[in-house]
């Protein structure tokens, strides 16, 4: 996926309300941007850390900036969890998870389960349905390894309850985790912070839910989904 203007460089102040951050641009002015991320970002909220930002026309837009890219430790790490459908599509397309390329439909934010909406449905004729939840991953506190969730997720859980539904009921059911930085050659749950979600999780993967990670690559210019790596439990 390329960004469809420059980003604009500077250096976060400080992120606060959870959706917003104080950046001081190349040219010192500050701004305030849109931070569209709803976890803790631990390890990505350093005052002077180096970052990128897009930049919205739109007249309506109360903060035009948006926070795409945080640098941490030398790596740049995508934060924007309105991403990560697009990119898992572009892997699937690509032939990166399984055999999901090969499915004859593809339909995004279908609702299904128990009131919600499934991100990426497959259908086939002869395979029959395939239910696919992205979850977008940040977070590394050993080198080499991502982890996931950065925070308490009832919500994650939820959607790991009810691909468990699905594959209870005969259909595929997948999670992928979309991986926004290039230095993880490996997953892992994050069981300190999150206990009950990786319940969740251990319980869905028992009944047939399948799990992915796949790895990108980040630039100033583009977030590219390169490579499948392992889900370690």
């Amino acid at each position: 996926m390329k960004f469809s203007a420059p980003l604009v460089p500077g250096r976060l102040v400080k992120r606060y309300k959870r959706f917003l951050a104080d950046i001081v641009l190349v040219d010192g002015s500050e701004i305030t941007c849109a931070v569209p991320n709803t976890g803790s970002m631990m390890g990505l909220t350093d005052p002077g850390s180096r970052v990128w930002l897009s930049v919205s026309d739109k007249p309506t837009r109360k903060y035009p900036h948006t926070l795409e890219i945080v640098e941490a430790d030398g790596i740049m790490v995508g934060v924007n969890t309105g991403l990560p459908n697009k990119l898992a599509e572009e892997a699937i397309r690509a032939g990166m998870i399984a055999d999901l390329a090969s499915y004859e439909e593809f339909r995004r934010e279908q609702k299904y389960g128990r009131n919600s909406r499934i991100d990426i449905l497959l259908k086939d004729p002869a395979r029959g349905l395939a239910y696919v939840e992205v979850k977008n991953v940040h977070m590394s506190r050993v080198a080499g390894l991502a982890e996931f969730p950065d925070t308490v997720t009832a919500r994650g859980a939820k959607h790991l309850v009810e691909l468990a539904d699905m594959a209870a009921e005969g259909h595929r059911a997948i999670m992928v985790f979309l991986v926004q930085r290039g230095d993880c050659e490996s997953l892992k749950l994050c069981r300190d912070l999150d206990p009950a979600y990786c319940a969740a999780f251990d319980r869905a993967t028992a009944v047939g839910v399948e799990a992915f990670a796949i790895q990108c690559q980040i630039s100033e210019n583009e977030i590219l989904p390169v490579k499948t790596i392992p889900v370690a439990e």
